[in-house]
């Protein structure tokens, strides 16, 4: 039977201090001050815009990103969330995230923040290396990144991240686990743990870098992933390891195929309509166009033919087990438009299946890509 998924909420912030060489997200370089009040006021408005899409449906997490969304100042922070909570029914114990850099202006308003109703931070640390952030063009050190994280620790959030990266540029095995010994010993109840990877149309992408081959990374992979459960963190998907029930609620959501209203700079969203129709929108990229009150660039229905693919994309990024009447469901699909893939996805080794559910199997899990490609 057809429902509707859970619903959360994404905000983008647009700018950073410096654009990163490897970065192909939705940010621009900041020149001037943060138009904070500003922005928050179109936000506000993009929110009011999108409100039919709602249709009053509880919102159970929201993230906010960007960009560095700790340039944004506290009682900007304040103002934006006090509207939302205004406008949107947030779940009682709706998990709250900010991404931020640990550079020491934007850790002294953590507090303001928390204050504000952030409930749980995520720090972007990619390396604890000096010479390693220099080459990704951060502009914090490690003194600060271990601060920031200290500071998260000790404001008592519901949790805290720390984002950090392997296969850098000239990165040997031994500098990549010296990393993420650093990052273990601050004791992050949630790790993003992720390969660099050259994407298109970024400084790396025309002037790319000498990365570590395909041992060294795999060999990174095996010891990190051993190092990383030693230290009791379970890895439950592609690139996140988490404490016992410090999962993020708000990336669970998008990879079991929820729904996520999008505003802000460039922010996708997707949102089912209570007719079943599976709609995607993506607002106005460039800060100019949309402080103009320019929000909305793309709204398009997912055909039918594409709802397998966008489903199992998600769900199996996922290392969890699938339920089975999800698909149904989420898609408004019989399972049998897809029982082809899905009998060669058993018969290659890539899934497990039950009465009730499909489960990757690891060979699934490190061949992600083939695996999906028979839903396509």
């Amino acid at each position: 039977m057809r429902r509707l998924p859970p619903l959360s909420l994404y905000i983008h912030i647009p700018w950073c201090v410096q654009k990163c060489p490897y970065c192909d997200f939705n940010s621009h370089a900041l020149k001037g001050e943060v138009p904070h009040e500003e922005y928050v006021r179109h936000l506000l408005a993009d929110l009011d815009d999108s409100m039919a899409l709602v249709a009053g449906r509880e919102v159970s997490s929201l993230f906010i990103g960007g960009g560095t969304p700790s340039l944004l100042s506290a009682e900007a922070m304040q103002s934006l969330l006090d509207g939302v909570r205004q406008r949107l029914t947030l779940s009682a114990d709706a998990e709250i995230t900010m991404e931020a850099n640990p550079g020491t202006v934007e850790a002294d308003r953590f507090r303001g923040y928390q204050q504000a109703g952030i409930n749980r931070i995520s720090i972007g640390v990619q390396s604890f290396d000096a010479e390693k952030l220099q080459r990704l063009g951060r502009i914090h050190g490690a003194d600060e990144a271990r601060r920031a994280a200290r500071l998260a620790q000790g404001l008592g959030l519901r949790s805290f991240n720390l984002d950090l990266m392997h296969g850098l540029p000239n990165q040997s095995p031994e500098q990549a686990l010296d990393d993420l010994r650093s990052a273990i010993e601050l004791e992050p109840p949630h790790l993003s743990w992720y390969q660099l990877t050259i994407e298109p149309n970024t400084l790396f992408a025309s002037k790319p870098p000498v990365l570590p081959d395909d041992d060294a990374l795999w060999d990174i992979y095996q010891l990190g992933h051993q190092l990383l459960s030693q230290a009791g963190y379970q890895q439950y998907e592609t690139s996140a390891y988490a404490k016992a029930g410090y999962q993020c609620q708000h990336n669970l959501n998008y990879w079991r195929f929820g729904d996520y209203l999008g505003i802000g700079c460039g922010a996708h969203g997707k949102m089912t309509a209570e007719n079943g129709e599976v709609i995607r929108t993506v607002k106005v990229r460039h800060p100019r166009g949309y402080m103009q009150g320019n929000y909305l660039d793309k709204k398009y229905q997912v055909a039918a033919d594409d709802l397998p693919f966008e489903f199992f994309m998600n769900r199996f990024r996922l290392f969890e087990a699938t339920p089975r009447e999800q698909f149904q469901a989420f898609t408004g699909l019989a399972e049998s438009t897809v029982r082809q893939a899905l009998d060669q996805a058993l018969a290659d080794g890539y899934l497990t299946e039950s009465a009730t559910h499909w489960q990757t199997t690891r060979k699934g899990q490190l061949f992600l890509n083939p695996l999906l490609e028979l839903f396509m």
